[in-house]
């Protein structure tokens, strides 16, 4: 299974460096261009967490009468990465999902949260995705990025589900971000505190336990079909394109205002 993992980060590495080096980050150079690079990256702190509990509903028991499903290995390895993304601490130690401290960034920073507030709003209440979507004015790449995540979560595949937030999410934000946030937040501290310790946590948690978690995960349900580990690989490909297309919306935004 190793070799099957090596390939896939062998494939997708000059994508990967593509994100990491994306144009967007170079020209966020104030609180202004911050806030609407969280706009758009808001959306995929939401959806990677519909991702997430796709895969807890497919890899354990989220129903009653309960039995126990699958191998117990990944039982605990997913659920241990839903206990963190779903209610970790924040800064003043108060439980909290990532994405709720996202929100809570955003308004310190001074970034609306009314658009996405209202999509998700719609989005409970029993409209579609196209009626949220128009509902908030989301952003055409990000419906576009949110669109390719739930026809993942749809595929109903796990071992898709699984290499798409693997591979496709996890520790894709570079340093020169945090360099750039941390120069804003000694500025602006009473703005930018919540958004760097959101950043912190994310990579104290995700960047590293998180993602060993995730490989194992992956790598247990591909098993050594290579049918499997193809599909896998192709799938995080697209996701991270979709990803480089979320940046370039943001990009094209921020260079537009």
């Amino acid at each position: 299974m190793k070799q099957y993992l090596q390939n896939i980060e062998e494939e997708i590495a000059v994508l990967r460096q593509e994100i990491i080096e994306h144009k967007v980050y170079a020209v966020i150079n104030n609180l202004s261009d911050l806030r609407v690079f969280m706009k758009y990256h808001v959306y995929a702190v939401w959806d990677f967490m519909s991702l997430l509990k796709s895969l807890q509903i497919n890899l354990t028991c989220t129903s009653v009468p309960w039995f126990p499903v699958g191998s117990a290995d990944t039982r605990y390895l997913i659920n241990e990465i839903v206990a963190g993304e779903e209610s970790d601490v924040d800064g003043a130690g108060i439980r909290k999902s990532h994405f709720e401290m996202y929100l809570e960034a955003m308004e310190q920073c001074g970034a609306s949260t009314v658009e996405i507030n209202t999509f998700t709003t719609a989005l409970k209440s029993g409209a579609d995705f196209n009626t949220a979507y128009e509902r908030a004015d989301s952003p055409m790449a990000a419906r576009r990025f949110v669109d390719f995540t739930f026809e993942v979560i749809n595929s109903n595949a796990a071992h898709l589900q699984a290499s798409a937030f693997t591979f496709g999410r996890e520790d894709l934000i570079p340093n020169m971000f945090f360099t750039i946030v941390s120069d804003l937040n000694e500025k602006f501290p009473d703005q930018i505190s919540l958004f760097k310790y959101y950043l912190d946590r994310h990579i104290e948690v995700d960047g590293d336990h998180h993602s060993h978690l995730a490989l194992e995960m992956t790598a247990s349900l591909c098993g050594d079909e290579a049918g499997k580990w193809l599909e896998a690989k192709e799938i995080c490909i697209a996701a991270l394109k979709q990803r480089i297309e979320l940046w370039n919306g943001a990009y094209d935004e921020i260079t537009r205002k």
